[in-house]
């Protein structure tokens, strides 16, 4: 194109022509794969857990309200997430959250503030909501949705063990001397 014109002129506003659409190509382009790669990111952060799965979300708690999205009553032992993340009718461990709140709730709401890997978890006491504040949380997803074949038998085997070993066995009764009490003597019936 630059060796069919003649003016100098046209040179050079058909190299700054190529050279500005260039530089917009190029900029377009970064931006593009910029949010492409936002995007991808966004999507492995709000994919859906396979039963199982440990994540690290941060857990807050709310108090209000009578009826959850779902149009089931509030009560302890409800949380609300992303629906995005974790549907509603997911059951789920929380962990490492405080030895009073760790335990299994039903995803059974949502909200506008829970997004991403955010679990809000329903107290009756406002007081208690607040001092729980805002914590990180480990959660294991025991089942995704309502779908109960979504949850594995071997998963739900190994929490089960896993929480019977964790229970104490009953107390010992203990000797006056500090050691173990023999074993009571029962009395032998007679038969008549």
């Amino acid at each position: 194109m630059l060796l069919l014109s003649r003016s100098t002129s046209r040179k050079i506003v058909a190299t700054g022509t190529a050279a500005v659409a260039f530089a917009f190509l190029y900029e377009v382009t970064t931006l593009d794969s910029r949010y492409a790669a936002r995007q991808a990111e966004l999507r492995q952060e709000t994919a859906q857990p396979a039963p199982g799965t440990r994540l690290r979300f941060i857990a807050t708690a709310y108090c209000k309200g009578t009826t959850t999205a779902s149009g089931v009553n509030v009560r302890t032992g409800i949380a609300a997430a992303d629906p995005d993340l974790l549907p509603v009718g997911s059951v789920i461990q929380v962990d490492r959250l405080g030895e009073r709140y760790n335990g299994i709730y039903t995803i059974m709401d949502t909200g506008p503030k829970v997004q991403g890997r955010h679990i809000d978890i329903y107290m009756w006491s406002c007081n208690e909501a607040l001092a729980l504040g805002r914590q990180g949380a480990t959660i294991t997803v025991l089942r995704l949705g309502w779908n109960p074949r979504a949850s594995t038998p071997r998963l739900v085997d190994r929490l089960f063990r896993q929480r019977e070993a964790t229970r104490q066995a009953p107390a010992q009764p203990v000797a006056a001397d500090g050691g173990p009490t023999p074993p009571a003597v029962v009395p032998a019936t007679v038969p008549k």
